[in-house]
Parts: C-alpha cells; sequence; structure tokens
C-alpha cells in the first residue's frame, strides 16, 4: 500500500477513566482534536476514541474546532502545553495544518491524523480509509444507476478527503454513461448542499444523478429534490451515517459508501496511546470501506 501524503468554541470532554494510573503516577492523556461535531459521522468517530481510551486506562480531551483553522491550531498547541503525551488530530485542511503538526512536532508530541491527511506535516501514523478508491466505488454505483448529467457536490476545499473523493470519483466515471456537467462546494454541509442543489436545479433540469462527498450532502441534495430524488434522479453519498442509511432503506438514497468512523476513532487513539508509552506502532492504519445499498444495510445502524 502507498504511503499517504504525510500527513468559537472550545468543547472539553475528558473521558472519566484511567484514575488508577493517575494515582500511580503515570496517567497519560490524548488529545482529540476534531474538524467538527456538527456531523454524526464525528461524533461516532469521537465514541469509537472515548471506548479506546476507556478500555486502555488513559484520559481522552476532545476539542472541537468548528470548520476554523485557526482554532484548531490554537486547540493543539493548548494541548502541547497542557501535557498531552499525544494528540490525535483530523485536520480541518489538509494543507494548512501543517502549521499546526509543526506546533506538536516542536513539542515533541506524537501526532496521529484520522480520516484526512496533513499535507507535508509529520505524524507518527495515519488512520484513514481508502477514499480514492471509495470515489471510485461510488462512481461505478451512480453510473449503474443513472445515465447522462450528474452533479458532484464537493466537501471543504483543502481537505484531503474532497481531493481524493473527487479524484477517485473522476476516475471511476469511465464504469457507465454518466458526465459531470457540474462540480461545487458545499463544505460537508446538509444546509449548503440543499441551496447548491436548488441552484442547480433552477438552471438544468436534465440532471439524472448526484455524488455528495459525504452523507450530508447527499441528504440536503435529497431534501432539494424532493420526489425526484430515488426517481429520476439518483443520489449516491458517502460515509454510511444512520440518517443515511434510513434514506437507503426509504428508497431517496441510491448508495452510500460506508466508513467506519468509530473504528477510525478506536484505532487512532490506540495508536496515540501506543506511541505515549514509546510502543511499537503502525505508520499507517487502514479501515475498509463497503458500498451499501438498500438490499445491504442488515447491521449498520439506523
Amino acid at each position: 500500500m502507498k504511503f499517504r501524503r504525510m500527513v468559537a468554541c472550545l468543547a472539553l470532554v475528558l473521558t472519566a477513566c484511567g484514575t488508577g494510573a493517575q494515582e500511580r503516577g503515570d496517567h497519560i492523556t490524548i488529545g482529540l482534536a476534531l474538524s467538527t461535531l456538527d456531523n454524526p459521522f464525528f461524533a461516532e468517530m469521537r465514541e469509537g476514541a472515548e471506548q479506546a481510551a476507556a478500555e486502555l486506562g488513559v484520559s481522552l480531551v476532545v476539542v472541537n474546532a468548528d470548520n476554523d483553522v485557526n482554532i484548531q491550531f490554537g486547540q493543539v498547541r493548548s494541548l502541547v502545553v497542557e501535557g498531552a503525551r499525544a494528540i490525535v488530530i483530523n485536520p480541518v485542511d489538509s494543507r494548512k495544518a501543517k502549521e499546526t503538526a509543526d506546533v506538536a512536532n516542536a513539542g515533541l508530541v506524537p501526532l496521529v491524523s484520522v480520516d484526512r491527511s496533513i499535507y507535508d506535516g509529520r505524524v507518527v501514523s495515519e488512520v484513514a480509509s481508502d477514499n480514492v478508491q471509495g470515489g471510485a466505488l461510488a462512481a461505478i454505483e451512480l453510473g449503474r444507476a443513472a445515465n447522462g448529467d450528474v452533479v458532484h457536490l464537493t466537501g471543504t476545499p483543502g481537505s484531503s478527503v474532497t481531493h481524493d473523493r473527487g479524484f477517485g470519483f473522476e476516475q471511476g466515471l469511465n464504469s457507465g454513461g454518466i458526465t459531470i456537467v457540474a462540480k461545487r462546494a458545499a463544505n460537508f454541509s446538509r444546509a449548503r448542499a440543499f441551496e447548491v442543489m436548488t441552484e442547480l436545479l433552477n438552471t438544468n433540469n436534465n440532471i439524472t444523478g448526484v455524488f455528495a462527498d459525504n452523507d450530508e450532502m447527499a441528504l440536503g441534495a435529497i431534501k432539494a429534490l424532493g420526489a425526484r430524488a430515488g426517481k429520476d434522479v439518483q443520489v449516491v453519498g458517502f460515509d454510511g451515517t444512520p440518517e443515511a442509511v434510513r434514506a437507503l432503506e426509504a428508497g431517496v438514497l441510491t448508495a452510500t459508501i460506508a466508513q467506519q468512523p468509530e473504528l477510525l476513532g478506536r484505532n487512532a487513539v490506540e495508536q496515540a496511546v501506543k506511541a505515549a508509552r514509546r510502543q511499537q506502532i503502525r505508520q499507517v492504519v487502514d479501515v475498509p470501506v463497503q458500498v451499501l445499498k438498500k438490499g445491504s444495510v442488515a447491521g449498520h445502524p439506523r
């Protein structure tokens, strides 16, 4: 597997675990710097991280950047100053996060990236899904279900997953008779996707498909489409959130490329704790994706 690119409110959630370790003088605190918690995907990631921290006997401090690069920089700097032994980061912007990574590196605090890469930044481990593969799978599914003009709703500019899912999607376009006629950023936001999709439908009535870089945007597009969703316009999302699973069952979402956010959070904390304890770690941890459709959602949370 090719090694991936090297990678306003401060919300603190302290996992109540590891008290005995603190009394013994070997207490470990791990930081978890998330890009946002205004998305079910990242809430599930936090849950997986908290479970791992509890099982490993460490404390976990969770900070939420609200999708602001500058806030995240300050949060990571505070975690370093306050003595975090390792930090897990889901960067807001993969390129601009290099400065944030440099702060952790300068403080000799091991940094683990989760879900998104840090371009040109040094991390000890990267825990992520293969977003290029996921984007290609999305193109295959949309190509099977639709024919003609399709829209690509992209995530936050500068995010590695926006780039990788888009690259994979474009690589997979030869799988069917679909053509991208509009590519618009909706910043992983359901509300923004609704606005963008409404604008596009007012100018092009021939749209037959939509690929959204995450399920939140897919759900926003579905709202804009109304009765057309799942009938004359097929929608494919990415993440496999519970609400997306319900949309699959309702027939308004054609497919979603499901990640495993709890496992991403769990694996990232496990690597961070190993780094804090100076144990052997894995430089890359790949968490598989899978295609979910209406008939294949058994066992997934709703």
